[in-house]
C-alpha cells in the first residue's frame, strides 16, 4: 500500500506518528499547503525512508490527482478540513486511488425551514456518486475518524453481536479537558467545530426518516466513564446520524456532544456577531481592502490545537450508546474508547483529541491493506465488520471498553 495523506496539521501529523510503527505500508506521501509543515512531520519520525514531504493545494484536484500518480499511490487519506472534501473525492477518482476521509462534505440548511426539515445533508455530494464509485469497483471509505468511524464500528458491533433490535443508538461524547492558561481554546479545529454546533443538528426516526432541530437542542446530562464523570450534551449535527441509519436497523439515531454552558455561549455570540460566517467581508489594511471570512479570521486568532498538548489535562471520551433486545430482555450498553492527554502526550507527543482521531483511519488503512475488510462504492464504517476493527484498535495498545447501563 502506497498511501497519499493530505494534511500535515495536528490530525495528519498524529497519522504519520501512529503509522510509523506499523509495517503495513510502502510508503506515504505526506503533502500540506504549507511545505514546512510537512516537512516537519516527516523529520520527527526519525529517518523513517517510507515517509517523504511534499506541496498540494487539497483545492487543486488536478494537482492532487497528479500527486498521487506521480508516487503511484493507491490510497488517499484525507486529513484536511471538510471544505476540500469533494475536491480530494474528486482527484482519488481521477486517479484510481482508494480514498478515506475522516469527516464528510458539507450540508446547508433548508431554505425555508431549516430547523425542521434537512437541506444539503452531510456526505450527500459523495453519496450521489456512489453508483460511479461502484461501477469502477473503487472504494471510498467515509466518515474513519473517531466519530464519525469508531462511533459507527460501535453501532456495528452492537448490531451483530449485542442486540436483536435496536430501539435507539446515540454516540455520547465528553471530556474533562482544561488548558493551562487560556480562557477559550478548542482542542480541535474551530473551522470545524463551528460548522458543527451552529448548523441544525440532524435526527433520524424510523418511519420519519432524517430531520432537524434547533442547535443545542434536548441538553442531556450523560455520566462519562474512567472519572470523566457527569457532562451535560446537546444535539449537534454530525455524520453519524447520517451513516448509521444506511447500515444498521435502529428505530432513532442522535449525537449528542458535551460542549459546556461556557463554550454554547461563546459559539453563539460569534453567530450573533456574523463571525462564523465563511463569506468573506472586506476590510482595510496596509496593503488595501482585502476579502476574509470571518470564521478563517477567528480560526487565526485562537491557538493551533494541535500546539495545546503540554498544557492540556485530562481525559476525551467518545462512545456510542445503545439501547434494545437481547433474547427478549431489554438491554442498555455504551461503548466508548478514552484517551488520557498525558497518556498520548508521553507516547506519542500529540494531543488526546487529535490523537483519537487519528488513530482509527490508521487502523482502517491496515484492514484494507491485508484484506480484512474490502468493498466498492461510497461506503461507511458500518458497511464492515467491526470485530477486526475493534481487536485491531486493542493490539495497537489502544483497547475500548463496554458498560452495561
Amino acid at each position: 500500500m502506497r498511501v497519499l495523506l493530505v494534511g500535515a496539521g495536528g490530525v495528519g501529523t498524529a497519522i504519520t506518528r501512529i503509522a510509523a510503527r506499523r509495517p503495513f505500508f510502502e510508503a506515504m506521501v505526506v503533502a500540506d499547503y504549507d511545505l514546512a509543515r510537512a516537512e516537519a512531520a516527516v523529520a520527527a519520525l526519525g529517518g523513517d525512508d517510507r515517509f517523504r514531504p511534499e506541496r498540494v493545494d487539497a483545492n487543486d484536484e488536478a494537482a492532487v490527482a497528479a500527486l498521487l500518480a506521480r508516487h503511484a499511490c493507491d490510497v488517499l487519506l484525507n486529513a484536511t478540513d471538510p471544505r476540500f472534501v469533494m475536491p480530494l473525492f474528486g482527484a482519488a477518482r481521477t486517479a484510481g486511488a482508494t480514498y478515506v476521509d475522516m469527516a464528510m462534505s458539507l450540508s446547508r440548511p433548508h431554505p425555508e425551514r431549516p430547523y425542521e426539515e434537512c437541506g444539503v445533508k452531510l456526505g450527500d455530494a459523495q453519496f450521489e456518486e456512489a453508483a460511479d464509485w461502484e461501477k469502477a469497483g473503487a472504494l471510498a471509505l467515509v466518515g474513519m475518524g473517531v466519530e464519525p468511524g469508531l462511533s459507527d464500528v460501535f453501532a456495528r458491533h452492537a448490531a451483530d453481536e449485542l442486540f436483536d433490535e435496536i430501539d435507539e443508538i446515540g454516540v455520547r461524547d465528553g471530556a474533562n479537558l482544561t488548558v493551562d492558561g487560556y480562557d477559550f481554546a478548542p482542542s480541535f479545529s474551530i473551522w470545524t467545530t463551528i460548522e458543527e454546533c451552529l448548523n441544525p443538528p440532524v435526527v433520524y426516526e424510523d418511519g420519519r426518516g432524517w430531520f432537524t432541530t434547533a442547535p443545542f437542542s434536548e441538553p442531556e446530562v450523560f455520566d462519562f466513564p474512567e472519572g470523566i464523570g457527569p457532562v451535560e450534551c446537546v444535539n449537534v449535527e454530525h455524520e453519524e446520524v447520517l451513516l448509521m441509519p444506511r447500515w444498521v436497523d435502529a428505530r432513532r439515531v442522535t449525537f449528542k456532544y458535551g460542549l459546556g454552558e461556557e463554550f454554547i455561549g461563546t459559539l453563539k455570540t460569534l453567530h450573533l456577531l456574523g463571525l462564523d460566517s465563511t463569506e468573506p467581508v472586506t476590510v482595510p489594511s496596509a496593503a488595501g481592502p482585502v476579502a476574509v471570512s470571518p470564521r478563517d479570521v477567528v480560526a487565526a486568532c485562537l491557538p493551533d490545537p494541535a500546539t495545546l498538548g503540554d498544557r492540556m489535562h485530562g481525559k476525551t471520551c467518545a462512545g456510542t450508546w445503545v439501547r434494545g433486545v437481547k433474547d427478549g430482555k431489554p438491554r442498555e450498553v455504551y461503548l466508548y474508547h478514552v484517551v488520557d492527554n498525558q497518556w498520548s502526550m508521553a507516547e506519542y507527543g500529540s494531543q488526546a483529541v487529535v490523537w483519537q482521531t487519528a488513530i482509527n483511519p490508521v487502523v482502517a488503512l491496515e484492514l484494507l491493506a491485508t484484506g480484512a475488510w474490502s468493498g466498492v462504492g461510497v461506503l461507511g464504517p458500518e458497511a464492515f465488520p467491526a470485530r477486526p476493527f475493534l481487536d485491531l484498535l486493542t493490539a495497537y495498545g489502544s483497547p475500548w471498553g463496554m458498560r452495561e447501563q
